[in-house]
């Protein structure tokens, strides 16, 4: 007897092996409960082993071409050889990424659809902007941690500058620098600003739809400043195209050991990673979650993905669920203070 026909029965009163009705009683009601929860369990194991059954959007709220974009791109095909099933990035850019991030928190949690999430629109966009049109936490189910890639200060070649001391000289005249980000909001923008607010000097914000408009126009030299992640500048500053003054990571990338990092040039209470993860709409399957999660973090240690994220300074580690659930309010409650302090300040 298969688990629908146990179930039908059971609600009739059930048979004994001879095939002889059982009359309705408390007996049957516990068969009856019993068999459901088999009939439920089963079910939810067939849905846990048929997902995915179409290939899966990935929503990356950014610009082809800058770092979340390429995070997405490497993790969505490690995923899609992981579940025999194309998962495939669709870039849906607006509002400092919010366009995006709010379209897949009113998405069905079937699964189909997830995001590139990460610090500028888990963290930095709602601590600038209370009123995103959705909650960091409570609007999405988090499933995985990607990883993070630093933020380097950089000029352009002709501005003739060759370090940090010589950069502060020239941002501390009247008419201070211009510099780019990858757009309004984000880790590059706020870590600019934070150094003109530490370091009384001015900085004049540009900002881009994408780390890789920006990096056009600061390689042209239209702009001869930027702060953006090393996944967008590592090619230009190993090629000698741009010259990097500071990075904002804890240690020195081993890539460029002569790249002082900005805890070294006085800011030692300040390290900013530009870090992303993979989030769904809420109320995906848990099944689904636990075997995404999973890949993830098999697929880090896979050579050819540890190798491509090493290129690219990405610092990744394994976090279940909850270990990412607690990550992300843990930088919502580290950056939220400082942003909306700065903003006041600037209000003033």
């Amino acid at each position: 007897m298969g688990v629908y026909d146990a179930f039908t029965a059971s609600l009739a009163g059930g048979r004994d092996e001879q095939g002889v009705v059982d009359r309705p009683g408390r007996g049957g009601m516990i068969r009856t409960v019993t068999t459901f929860a088999a009939l439920a369990l089963a079910l939810a194991c067939a849905g846990a082993a048929e997902w995915p059954v179409k290939p899966v959007r990935v929503v990356v709220p950014f610009a082809a071409g800058g770092a979340a974009d390429n995070m997405g791109r490497l993790y969505c095909e490690a995923l899609s050889a992981a579940f025999g099933r194309q998962f495939y990035v669709e870039n849906r850019v607006g509002g400092g990424g919010l366009v995006g991030t709010e379209a897949v928190a009113r998405a069905e949690p079937d699964g189909a659809t997830l995001l590139v999430s990460g610090i500028p629109t888990l963290v930095l966009g709602p601590a600038m902007n209370r009123n995103v049109g959705f909650d960091p936490m409570r609007d999405f189910t988090h499933i995985a941690y990607f990883g993070g890639t630093p933020n380097v200060l950089v000029v352009h070649p002709s501005l003739g500058v060759k370090s940090y001391a010589d950069f502060l000289e020239l941002a501390r005249r009247p008419d201070g620098l211009e510099y780019v980000s990858a757009g309004f909001g984000t880790m590059g923008n706020w870590v600019a600003e934070f150094l003109a607010a530490r370091e009384r000097i001015k900085l004049v914000h540009v900002a881009y739809k994408g780390g890789s408009q920006a990096l056009l126009d600061l390689l042209a030299g239209h702009v001869k400043v930027g702060m953006l992640t090393w996944s967008v500048l590592g090619e230009q500053l190993r090629a000698g195209r741009l010259v990097g003054l500071a990075v904002t990571s804890e240690q020195r990338l081993p890539r460029v050991p002569d790249l002082p990092t900005l805890q070294e040039l006085g800011h030692h209470d300040f390290v900013a990673t530009a870090w992303y993860s993979l989030s769904g709409p809420p109320g995906l399957a848990p099944d689904v979650v636990a075997s995404v999660n999973r890949e993830v973090v098999a697929a880090v240690d896979r050579p050819q993905l540890k190798q491509q994220l090493e290129q690219e300074a990405i610092q990744s580690k394994a976090m279940s669920p909850p270990e990412l659930v607690r990550f992300i309010q843990s930088e919502i409650d580290k950056w939220t203070p400082m942003i909306r302090g700065m903003l006041g300040a600037k209000d003033r």
